[in-house]
């Protein structure tokens, strides 16, 4: 006992702890959304609020937690950088990923979204006018090559083809502009810490999407909605939302934004499984092969250039789709 308590200290100085316990609550997201829609006749933009809503307070606590960073005081500017990052990483992103996640399956979605540092690289390029390199092109080749043979499968096994590409594409969306949130990131990070920008952007996409369902349906919907739905939009604020943030910035501290994004691989991983576990989700050949192409090509990834790798091993600071 003694020897697991101490094992378990080391992990948690080194970091790798947090860095694990990180990806697995960003990875059981979609095993939250998908017992959600389950457990009642709840829709995408109602789902969003609710997590979102619920995870305000935890959000507000990560800025005051941050305040002993010595950041910078926000300028205007600053502001409004922030609220379009929440805009692209916390509202967009997340309320296209309900939408897809009504059609595919966890496992997929997960996939789709993994391919989000392809994206990047793809908007610093043309950003610093600079061509990819073969490497980068072939480790961006296979990965949709992975992520096809996913697909075919997901097709196949759902019997409804049109369903299966909606679902896919709402999901790609989600993962076009998270990438776009995450390449705006470095700038901010130069004036802020991760959980201090991570709590400003949280809170900002907090009252966005609050906003968005004020507009759209009434507040005494969500109450008449099961407790199932709430708990599992309860577990989703707290277990893959807020806490995975906090954890990631722990590791990011003990291990650097490399290391830590490379835990984070094991996020595709680790849906699958618990996809097959909780959901009853099949795990065939095809998508085993297709999740170990995508996980190679993504590590095969790399920037071009000493610019281009501070921008894309930044910190993580909002890691939850």
């Amino acid at each position: 006992m003694n020897a697991l308590r101490s094992l378990i200290q080391r992990q948690m100085q080194s970091g790798a702890l947090y860095a694990v316990l990180a990806a697995l609550g960003f990875s059981f997201k979609a095993i939250f959304v998908k017992l959600a829609y389950a457990a009642g006749p709840v829709d995408a933009i109602s789902l969003l609020a609710m997590r979102m809503g619920l995870a305000l307070p935890l959000f507000a606590w990560l800025v005051w937690a941050s305040r002993s960073q010595g950041s910078a005081p926000l300028k205007l500017g600053d502001g409004l950088r922030v609220c379009l990052l929440g805009l692209l990483g916390y509202y967009l992103a997340s309320l296209f990923d309900f939408y897809g996640l009504q059609y595919i399956s966890a496992g997929l979605e997960r996939l789709i979204l993994f391919t989000y540092p392809t994206l990047v690289l793809v908007f610093q390029a043309i950003a610093l006018r600079e061509r990819p390199s073969l490497r980068t092109l072939s480790a961006m080749g296979l990965c949709y090559l992975g992520l096809g043979i996913a697909f075919v499968h997901d097709v196949s096994v759902a019997g409804v083809g049109q369903q299966v590409v909606l679902g896919s594409l709402w999901v790609f969306a989600s993962a076009v502009t998270y990438a776009l949130y995450y390449s705006g990131t470095g700038m901010m990070l130069k004036r802020m810490g991760s959980m201090r920008l991570a709590g400003l952007c949280g809170t900002a996409s907090s009252l966005m999407v609050l906003a968005h369902y004020l507009l759209v349906a009434p507040v005494g919907q969500l109450w008449q909605l099961p407790g199932a739905v709430w708990a599992n939009a309860g577990l989703m604020a707290v277990f893959s939302t807020v806490l995975p943030i906090y954890w990631v910035a722990l590791a990011i501290q003990r291990l650097g934004p490399t290391h830590t994004a490379a835990v984070g691989n094991l996020g595709p991983v680790l849906t699958v499984l618990a996809s097959w576990a909780l959901l009853s989700e099949e795990i065939s050949l095809y998508q085993v092969i297709g999740l170990a192409v995508v996980l190679f090509a993504v590590s095969r990834l790399k920037p071009q250039s000493k610019k281009k790798a501070e921008t894309a091993t930044a910190p993580e600071p909002a890691r939850s789709l």
